[in-house]
Parts: structure tokens; C-alpha cells; sequence
């Protein structure tokens, strides 16, 4: 029962939510665990680009395993603790960009997980939800920030409001994934999608992913203006210098993140 992480050599993270005799759901240990890989992935700069998924064969995760926190309440000073154990779909500032492999449920936290990541791929048994309105409150850690910027309206605010499960064609359906594959191919089509990022310039891939994110609190004529800020700054970088060799030279670039 843990949160395992694997850093291969060509850039690419593999963080697995190890708990699958609970459907991958965290108690508070886990969500640490979990905090502690996203802070070491965004900190080592060998690391360009992240996938997540669940063990087993049955759930990517279905968030909080809510018989724990029953039982241990969280005190009321902790509220004001707003960065303590940070987690990705909680705010964490994460620039590489992150794809999860979605292997069963994704429900709850799970699915709050998964909208705060960059790519998803799922497999055609996969299935997803936000049912907390079910259980007496309101699908936290993004879930009602997050699914009303990706989906139509309509269609999110059912998904809020009912709280009835999906299918993974009917996220494929909505573009809340990017593509349905078999369960013996998830992981590599998963590490596929990261290793094409981690093999571009990492500096112009960090920027370009905050720049996307940002655009939701900026008007066009300031993204615009923040684009032409960063091409200024990226464009005396090494990488950049490599890539236009490289280019000239036909051949591919090695980049170093200078």
C-alpha cells in the first residue's frame, strides 16, 4: 500500500496509486505519499514529463476513502493550512505536463485527479462520476472549478447535480479523455503521449502548458502580450539555439532545460 514512483531515463515519471484492495482511494497517508511525489517530480529537472495511474486492473482511484476520514476529522485550524500537503487537483503549480492512464473507476477525487491533469487516456471499461452530492457535499479539489471549463455547461452541471456515473465512450464523447485503448496497451500509449512531450524543449513546454492554463484569467490582448514576453525570453535559451540547429542540421535535438 503505497504511492510508488518510478523516474525513467528518458524524462518520463510513472507515478502509481498502489492501494488496489481499496479501488486506489487515499486515506490521509496516501495523500501525503501523493503530495511528496508530485513536489519531487516538479523538483528534479531530469524529469520533463508524468504519468499516473492506479494498480491493479479495476480503478485509476475513487478519491477519499471516506471511512477514515470519518473516524479522524480534520481540525478546523487545518482549513487555514492551505498549502500544506498540496496536491495537484488541490492547486499544486505544475508545469510539466501530466497524463493519466485510467484503468477502471475514476470516481470522486479520482476524477477531480484526473481533470487537473493534461492528457488522459482510458480504457473502455473505464468508468467516471462525482457523486458527492450524494453523500452531502460538494465535489472538492476542483470538481466544481474544473469540470464547468471543460465540458459544455449543461452536460457538467448533470454531472454535478445528479451525481450519476459516465462511460468511457461518453467521456471520449464530451473530449473529457483523448482516447480508449485496451487495458494491455494503456500504460504504453500512456508513457507514448509523455515521452513525445519529453523529447520537446522543456523550458518551451513548461511555459507553453502555464501560458494555456493562465489564458482562463487573462483577457486575449494580455495573453497575446504574455506569449510575445515569453518567445522573448525562451528564444536566448540553449534549447532554443539547439532546436534551430538541430532544424538546419536535420537531425534531433538534444535539449538541457538552458
Amino acid at each position: 500500500m503505497s504511492i510508488d514512483l518510478v523516474k525513467r531515463a528518458d524524462g518520463v515519471a510513472i507515478i502509481t496509486i498502489n492501494r488496489p484492495e481499496k479501488l486506489n482511494a487515499f486515506d490521509a497517508e496516501h495523500y501525503k505519499q501523493l503530495s511528496d511525489a508530485w513536489s519531487e517530480t516538479r523538483d528534479d529537472e531530469q524529469v520533463r514529463s508524468i504519468v499516473i495511474v492506479g494498480a491493479g486492473e479495476k480503478s485509476f482511484s475513487t478519491g477519499a476513502d471516506l471511512g477514515t476520514f470519518f473516524d479522524n476529522p480534520a481540525t478546523l485550524s487545518n482549513f487555514w493550512l492551505t498549502q500544506k500537503g498540496m496536491l495537484l487537483n488541490r492547486g499544486l503549480e505544475m508545469w510539466k505536463p501530466v497524463v493519466a492512464a485510467i484503468n477502471g473507476y475514476c470516481l470522486g477525487g479520482g476524477l477531480t485527479l484526473m481533470l487537473a491533469t493534461d492528457l488522459r487516456v482510458a480504457v473502455p471499461t473505464a468508468t467516471f462520476g462525482l457523486s458527492e452530492v450524494k453523500r452531502g457535499v460538494v465535489a472538492a479539489n476542483g470538481g466544481t472549478q474544473r469540470l464547468i471549463e471543460q465540458l459544455p455547461r449543461a452536460i457538467a452541471m448533470e454531472v454535478l447535480l445528479t451525481g450519476e456515473r459516465f462511460s468511457a465512450d461518453m467521456a471520449l464523447r464530451w473530449g473529457l479523455i483523448n482516447k480508449i485503448v485496451q487495458p494491455q496497451d494503456l500504460l504504453d500509449t500512456a508513457c507514448d503521449y509523455a515521452l513525445k512531450i519529453a523529447k520537446n524543449a522543456p523550458l518551451a513546454v513548461q511555459a507553453t502548458k502555464e501560458l494555456a492554463l493562465r489564458a482562463r484569467e487573462m483577457s486575449l490582448s494580455e495573453g497575446l502580450r504574455m506569449e510575445q514576453f515569453t518567445n522573448r525570453m525562451l528564444s536566448q535559451t540553449e534549447d532554443a539555439k539547439e532546436g534551430r540547429a538541430a532544424f538546419k542540421e536535420k537531425r534531433d535535438p538534444v535539449f538541457k532545460s538552458k
